[in-house]
């Protein structure tokens, strides 16, 4: 997991983890529904960065992380309200625009050596024989 239950807390107080998690009213974070927001959140962090990265990550960049965290954050939030607090809403948009980013290349995880471009012996044949229907052979059809 990119993040974890104590990188949640630095970004908000244990009371709001236990509202948006303990569905049993026993009082206590539900750390079962804070692993699959997470894991929610890596897979969504894992789409994006796979365009140019080998994932899931071996280390975890402090950008990973943060995103990892608003995301996560946002998926508690939308199991438990119909609306989602503005600063929530704001982060997690703001953290997708940061992947668009990293699949496009125009936004650096901070540690690994941009992605090189394949090579072309990497790429694939795709030549073929001649065409057999072209559009002056189909002329007079």
């Amino acid at each position: 997991m990119y993040c974890t239950l104590e990188d949640l807390k630095k970004m908000m107080d244990e009371a709001t983890l236990v509202q948006l998690t303990d569905d049993e009213g026993h009082g206590i974070v539900n750390q079962e529904r804070i692993n699959e927001a997470i894991s929610q959140a890596d897979a969504e962090i894992n789409s994006y960065c796979a365009v140019k990265y080998t994932v899931p990550f071996a280390v975890v960049t402090d950008l990973v992380r943060k995103l990892s965290v608003d995301i996560a954050l946002y998926n508690l939030y939308s199991r438990r309200v119909e609306e989602v607090p503005a600063l929530r809403n704001d982060r997690y948009k703001n953290a997708i625009r940061q992947l668009e980013g990293i699949s496009r290349g125009t936004v650096s995880l901070g540690q690994d050596p941009p992605p090189q471009a394949g090579t072309q012996s990497e790429k694939p044949d795709i030549s073929g024989p001649d065409r057999t229907f072209t559009r002056n052979g189909m002329e007079d059809f």
